[in-house]
């Protein structure tokens, strides 16, 4: 099954305590389409990037099976970017700037043919602009959408907008007592669950993720890792990989989506031992079942 995926793409500077790194490729739908076609070979991308995106990234994300005919190259104009800095813990970070470029005049377009994509991943990008892809998008299958503080805080009305319409929700554990204003992160996800989302997974950076719906409760822990160099787009390719898993089997059950949150938490744990996407960039289908095996060896008991 297919899987059409909306969001930024970017040329980032990152500071963390391992190096540097300048011009960066990143964005949500960049890691969130790179982490999705390991388990699928029909990922449809939508983004914006500027004159100087450098057009080794799109021979890199074709070379991966994404399909980048919703790739919007604008002739006059930079691609957004965002430099960050991370402390010793990884778990914070300063923003050191954020430069929109071509994406402040984002307005996703969706190819007439992507129109009936049966998965739908909506990255971490203004409400109004994932209404605007729902919009377009005629009966998906499920419809997966993804956000942040920032939205929370400047885009509330629009987000619960979007909330109404679509089936899983992902978010931080701060992002998620921020929405529902609860502490307790079982009764925050619940709160949230009644703006209309089927299912809730909060994911918790270092301490894993837990998947919440109506009736059901299951949690995950984080891959252990000897290795963590760059934290950038872990939440992203947690989402790329657990609708990836879905659209592979093309089954929205509970059961499997508890699959879909260990291969996301797969491709997150790949991602965040390199800088940028250098984690996802050339693994193997091997490398992904042999971690998944580990991970299922190490939370049974």
């Amino acid at each position: 099954m297919n899987v059409l995926i909306v969001g930024s793409v970017a040329l980032d500077y990152l500071e963390t305590p391992f190096g540097v790194m300048e011009r960066a490729l990143g964005g949500s739908a960049t890691f969130c389409s790179i982490a999705a076609s390991y388990l699928t070979n029909s990922v449809r991308m939508v983004g914006i990037v500027g004159d100087d995106f450098p057009e080794e990234h799109v021979r890199f994300l074709s070379s991966r099976n994404i399909d980048v005919l919703g790739l919007e190259r604008v002739a006059e104009g930079k691609t957004f970017s965002w430099g960050g800095k991370y402390h010793d813990d990884m778990n914070t970070r300063d923003t050191l700037y954020t430069e929109l470029g071509v994406f402040e005049h984002f307005h996703p377009r969706i190819p007439d043919e992507w129109k009936q994509s049966e998965y739908v991943l909506l990255g971490n990008i203004h409400p109004s602009l994932q209404m605007e892809v729902l919009e377009q998008i005629e009966q998906p299958k499920l419809v997966l959408c993804d956000t942040m503080n920032l939205w929370i805080d400047i885009g509330l009305k629009e987000l619960k907008h979007v909330l109404k319409r679509v089936d899983v929700l992902i978010l931080n554990d701060e992002e998620a007592r921020m929405l529902s204003k609860k502490r307790n992160l079982v009764a925050a996800a619940h709160a949230l669950l009644r703006f209309g989302p089927k299912v809730v997974v909060i994911k918790k950076g270092e301490h894993g993720a837990s998947m919440v719906t109506r009736d059901t409760y299951f949690t995950a822990p984080a891959f252990p890792l000897m290795q963590l160099k760059d934290p950038t787009g872990a939440g992203d390719s947690f989402a790329g990989g657990f609708i990836g898993w879905l659209a592979r089997t093309n089954d929205v059950s509970t059961a499997n989506m508890r699959k879909a949150v260990v291969y996301g938490s797969v491709l997150a744990s790949f991602c965040v031992e390199e800088f940028s996407i250098d984690g996802i960039r050339s693994l193997s289908d091997e490398d992904v079942a042999e971690r998944f095996i580990t991970f299922r060896a190490i939370t049974a008991f």
